[in-house]
């Protein structure tokens, strides 16, 4: 058996065994490097380390340590709650407010599990209090955290980034990042008007208030009218019973850091790895006692996973077995089949398995034909990163798991099933509507 077919067979089981149990796919993805490394390939360890991602685990530390410290000293929640005043008590605006923070929250570093963790509990708990579609708030802020994923500075824009970048292919990180924003946001807009947006409109936070108010003052109960406002008190941002605080020092030092780190990433090109963690040490001097646990708070599973599948990777390359699927790939005719393929395989996969590991391994198989210029790369790339991640909604993803996790007062089967439904219709869809908005056009 060739070492081609050896490195496929790995592969497959990789996804099989991580998808079946509870198991890290990059520590699967490291065995099989060790494995298919050097019994099928031929190369030895130093040969296989040569092959590990030093700079983008540098870079997944310093950020997600960074944005450890942000969550600790309150600095998220300064621009949750800075970002629901800007509503002015309009309830139509609450899901895009959602939306808003959680895209701005992955395009400065944050991981888009752990954006999702964060304010899908604040959002689902507006959605119960303000009558509001759970469905529309939950894949609001899934989508949300995927539109701001691709910049240039997060975690997934970094990935695919640095995948365009090794392999020579002509890049655009700032049209990948629009693609998937506006993709995801024309998402959004559909979620809006289809899941009762409309009927949003012209209401305010305290209607619900106000009419409850006036049913208790109505049936002459007057005790549960005060017990009303303490209740509106405490849950007027979102559920939570802790009053606003002011800003501290220590939050102005947090944000300033953050927009440091876009300016020197962005402008001057620096190391997004190094100038995050000097960012975050800086941050912990301040307050070393308080982020002392925020190294615990590094996602120390996706830095494994991440590194371990693109180790693998380079094994695979190692082994010519890009080359080889992509020749078999070019094979099927059309390139413009080949890059619709590769989307719905993406799609279909990380509906299922971690969105990280597929656009590494569909933009890597897809790097042979885009290498022969008959299409362009730009687009290819732009369909495959957002159609293995706009799945997320599956409930069998992380970030759906974590929506369907905080629903409240709901029927928890019933809006299972609304979300398999929903995730089917993106995932039959989604790829192809990227193929023809992002491919089809550079082909033409």
């Amino acid at each position: 058996m060739s070492p081609e077919v050896i490195s496929i067979i790995a592969l497959v089981a990789i996804f099989a065994v991580a998808t079946a149990l509870p198991i890290n796919m990059g520590a699967l993805a490291f065995v099989a490097a060790f494995l298919v490394g050097t019994l099928a390939v031929g190369l030895s360890t130093d040969d296989i380390i040569a092959g590990f991602p030093g700079g983008l685990v540098l870079t997944l530390i310093g950020v997600t340590y960074l944005f450890a410290i942000a969550q600790n000293n309150g600095t998220v929640d300064l621009l949750v709650r800075g970002a629901v005043r800007l509503v002015a008590g309009r309830v139509a605006f609450i899901p895009w407010v959602m939306f808003a923070v959680t895209a701005a929250l992955t395009a400065i570093g944050a991981l888009s599990p752990a954006a999702v963790a964060i304010i899908a509990p604040i959002a689902l708990g507006f959605a119960a209090k303000h009558r509001i579609n759970p469905l529309l708030m939950g894949m609001m802020v899934v989508h949300g955290a995927q539109g701001g994923g691709f910049s240039p500075i997060s975690v997934y824009g970094v990935t695919v980034n640095g995948i365009v970048d090794d392999n020579g292919l002509p890049g655009s990180p700032l049209t990948i990042f629009l693609a998937s924003l506006l993709f995801n946001l024309a998402i959004a807009v559909v979620l809006f008007l289809v899941f009762g947006g409309r009927q949003l409109l012209g209401r305010r936070v305290g209607d619900e208030i106000e009419a409850e108010e006036r049913e208790l003052v109505g049936s002459g109960d007057r005790s549960s009218v005060v017990r009303g406002h303490g209740a509106a008190a405490s849950t007027d941002t979102g559920g939570s019973s802790e009053p606003a605080t002011g800003v501290t020092a220590e939050q102005v030092l947090t944000l300033v850091g953050l927009a440091t780190l876009a300016v020197l990433a962005l402008a001057f090109d620096l190391d997004i790895g190094f100038v995050s963690i000097t960012i975050a040490t800086v941050l912990a001097l301040f307050s070393a006692a308080r982020h002392k646990g925020a190294v615990m708070q590094i996602s120390w599973s996706t830095v494994l996973l991440i590194a371990g599948v693109l180790t693998f990777v380079f094994v695979l390359q190692e082994a010519g077995t890009i080359s080889y699927v992509g020749e078999g790939v070019t094979g099927l005719g059309s390139p413009l089949l080949v890059a619709l393929l590769l989307a719905y395989i993406g799609a279909v996969v990380s509906a299922f398995a971690s969105s990280t590991a597929i656009i590494g391994v569909a933009i890597s198989l897809a790097v042979p034909f885009l290498m022969a210029g008959e299409i362009g790369a730009v687009g290819v790339v732009a369909a495959l990163a957002v159609a293995s991640t706009i799945v997320d909604v599956s409930p069998f993803s992380t970030n759906g798991a974590l929506v369907l996790a905080n629903a409240q007062d709901i029927d928890r089967d019933r809006f299972y099933k609304q979300m398999l439904g929903y995730s089917g219709i993106v995932v039959a869809v989604g790829p192809l509507v990227a193929w023809l908005v992002f491919v089809v056009p550079g082909w033409m």
